[in-house]
């Protein structure tokens, strides 16, 4: 039977879903999961590595179902997957603990204690000693629920969400973690290319338990789970090295900003990786053909989260969606919010700031507190983007933008705005998971190039800013003032 399409997982913080696409690219079917986040503790985020296991399962299914594909006509399962996030499981794929959350920070004592070795760790990894990332993660699961002993043993296994959901889905035959998540740990050497010894030792983690290390562009395994009809596993990326390649940053110099759960602004910056500073990160973009593909990297942690917490919690919306709505009624143009809620990400990394805002009158309402929050979106990436400008030397007059947040007008608007540049908003909205079918079908020769990629992309939209220079200073400096003063109250 015909191969017809490409199904990719896409494995996120709230949700998993799995987007069957044709081989043109196109989207034939979406199923979609939510799952919880679980927070036993101020500063823990934690989730159920076996609700991550089950949700991506009934979306595959649920996708081949009731999009009506035989499973004959899949060329390929891809893997996009929520980076840092960090499970232990034993040799039978039984979690041994919750997985912990990229967001969390649990750890952050284990970071505090190795502080000396600040340096060494950035000079190998490209990433700053943060409880973001996943080594001190592991060090805390394997003190706080006993698992030394065990893991030395080799009865202890650890993977990313990618390598997890790898090794369930071929049976336990793949236990592999794919190069650009496997940058995520602090425990890869990125100049080397390999699990660092020292490292392992400055986090007292035994080398056993951890995969070995694939391309993004190989054919990980074969999954039977869905018929006795074997699908390979031809590609997998970490969200946002998925959307960068979906977005066709091919070229040196090309980035992007995705406003997920938080954002992240990734550059490419080609075959040679340098350390950067002021918070910026150096990380694998992605592996093909034995040659890697470096990123720099900004990232906010609190973006589209940020309007959850104005439907969930302040329940002034009563969706999503409606946010651009009350942001276009309000005139109000002093009001000032900073969603540290798990604290700044670049530039800051101050783990302890907490939110805050600033500017309240008499008149505030609603939709001016729902307007300052989208602000404060773009404020953050445009933190990013002002320290990668600065660290480049390179003038940037155009990003690419995705994640669910990009679909609001307003935000993307003011976007455009307080950055000054052009912000091109893709046709497929689904960046994350287009960047990892366009893996699969270089894998599998459905595209031989990535010349042949990035003729086929397309734009839904392009913003340009329209705000003149003055107003544009002024707004950024009362923004960078409220950070100042948020930062100050611990």
């Amino acid at each position: 039977m015909e191969k017809k399409y490409i199904i990719v997982i896409d494995q996120g913080t709230t949700s998993t879903r799995a987007i069957a696409f044709n081989l043109k690219g196109e989207i034939c079917y979406i199923a979609q999961k939510e799952i919880h986040c679980l927070y036993p503790f101020d500063g823990a985020v934690e989730q159920d590595a076996n609700e991550i296991l089950s949700s991506t399962i009934e979306v595959i299914k649920e996708c081949i179902e009731k999009g009506n594909i035989y499973v004959r006509e899949i060329a390929s399962l891809g893997i996009a997957n929520q980076r840092e996030t960090t499970i232990l499981f034993d040799k039978n794929g039984a979690p041994l603990c919750p997985a912990i959350v990229w967001q969390s920070k649990q750890s952050q004592s284990y970071c505090d204690k190795i502080k000396d070795y600040e340096n060494v760790i950035q000079n190998k990894t490209g990433l700053i000693l943060n409880p973001y990332f996943s080594a001190s993660k592991i060090a805390y699961l394997l003190d706080h629920y006993n698992l030394h002993e065990k893991a030395k043993n080799g009865d202890v296994l650890f993977g990313n969400v990618e390598t997890f959901l790898l090794y369930h889905l071929t049976n336990k035959k793949s236990y592999y973690s794919e190069i650009g998540n496997a940058s995520r740990t602090l425990l890869f050497n990125i100049y080397e290319k390999k699990w660092d010894e020292e490292l392992l030792s400055i986090f007292n983690i035994p080398k056993c338990m951890l995969p070995e290390v694939k391309d993004s562009k190989s054919i990980f395994g074969y999954t039977t789970l869905f018929s006795n009809v074997p699908i390979p596993i031809a590609g997998i990326l970490g969200d946002q090295q998925a959307s960068l390649f979906g977005q066709t940053c091919f070229n040196e110099g090309e980035l992007k900003n995705t406003y997920g759960t938080g954002c992240f602004l990734l550059m490419n910056i080609g075959k040679t990786p340098r350390r950067y500073n002021q918070g910026l990160l150096t990380t694998i973009a992605w592996g093909m053909d034995k040659e890697i593909t470096y990123a720099l990297e900004g990232s906010v942690l609190i973006g589209g989260a940020a309007i959850q917490w104005l439907r969930d919690e302040l329940k002034i919306i009563q969706k999503s969606s409606e946010s651009e709505e009350c942001a276009l009624k309000s005139k109000d143009e002093e009001l000032y919010v900073v969603p540290s809620f798990v604290g700044l990400g670049t530039p800051y990394w101050d783990n302890d700031c907490k939110g805050s805002v600033f500017g309240i009158r008499r008149s505030t309402n609603k939709d001016a507190f729902v307007k300052a929050t989208l602000e404060a979106i773009a404020y953050e990436s445009k933190d990013v983007l002002e320290v990668i400008k600065e660290e480049t030397g390179k003038e940037i007059t155009s990003i690419q933008v995705d994640g669910g947040a990009s679909s609001n007008n307003y935000l993307m608007q003011f976007q455009s705005d307080i950055m000054n540049c052009e912000v091109k908003k893709s046709y497929v909205k689904e960046s994350t998971a287009l960047g990892v079918f366009y893996l699969c079908a270089l894998t599998l020769n459905i595209f031989t190039s990535l010349e042949e990629i990035k003729k086929a992309h397309r734009y839904e939209k392009i913003f340009v800013p329209m705000m003149d220079e003055k107003k544009r200073n002024e707004k950024y400096k009362k923004w960078k003032l409220a950070i100042k003063c948020a930062r100050m109250f611990k």
